[in-house]
């Protein structure tokens, strides 16, 4: 399975170039490879480099198999190229991955207790739209008795007003018919006086008249 595996990396190393400059690839999935100096295991090891390290290619050999490559820190060396791959390892993807789900999840509980916040904000405010709307019935209600109120006011303001010239044109008749009531007394009395003096007048000439009426038949008897 290994050779099969050794002969499938040959063939397709075979169809490449066998230079591969700035390129970059990762460690395979496979703990640790070690870099080396050379193009072979009897080069001295460099370092160790861990699974999902970042490497630029500088140049591949495809007959040792090696690939000389680069590490972020500026060290150089030898690691054999079936252990590179172009995409991050699959590990690294996954903490990749769960990180983001993490950051992900945070922020959808952060919108969630957002939402619940604004659902409270959004629920107390229909409240007060409800009451709001309750205090505009009532307002509404109180406005309309209001211009009833208003409307009899003026009713009752234009009646006052009528009553009261009513009552300025009963006042000006009453002073009126006093005054000619108290002329109707003058008069009354004026022409009672008049009788009295009219009655005293005849009973004076009436007084005179008998006397002589009396005296002129007394001596016409004596005559006889």
């Amino acid at each position: 399975m290994l050779a099969r595996k050794l002969f499938v990396v040959v063939c397709l190393s075979t169809l490449i170039s066998g230079h591969a400059l700035a390129e970059t690839r990762y460690v395979s999935d496979s703990l640790e490879i070690t870099m080396r100096s050379g193009k072979s295991t009897s080069h001295g090891i460099i370092r160790m480099l861990r699974s999902g390290t970042a490497l630029t290619v500088l140049e591949t050999d495809n007959d040792s198999g090696y690939s000389r490559v680069r590490t972020r820190d500026g060290k150089s060396g030898w690691v054999l190229s079936r252990f590179l791959m172009k995409g991050q390892a699959a590990r690294d993807k996954l903490a990749t991955t769960e990180k983001k789900l993490a950051e992900l999840e945070l922020e959808n509980s952060k919108l969630e207790t957002t939402m619940e916040t604004i659902r409270g904000k959004m629920s107390s405010i229909e409240k007060e739209r409800m009451n709001l709307d309750g205090v505009n019935r009532t307002v509404s209600q109180e406005l309309a008795e209001i211009k009833r109120t208003a409307s009899s006011a003026l009713a009752i303001d234009s009646e006052n007003k009528e009553l009261k010239s009513r009552v300025v044109a009963l006042e000006r008749n009453l002073q009126t018919l006093h005054q000619e009531n108290e002329g109707l007394k003058d008069r009354t009395a004026r022409d009672w006086f008049m009788v009295g003096a009219a009655v005293v007048l005849l009973g004076i000439i009436v007084g005179l008249i008998i006397p002589r009426i009396r005296w002129r038949k007394k001596s016409s008897w004596d005559t006889f």
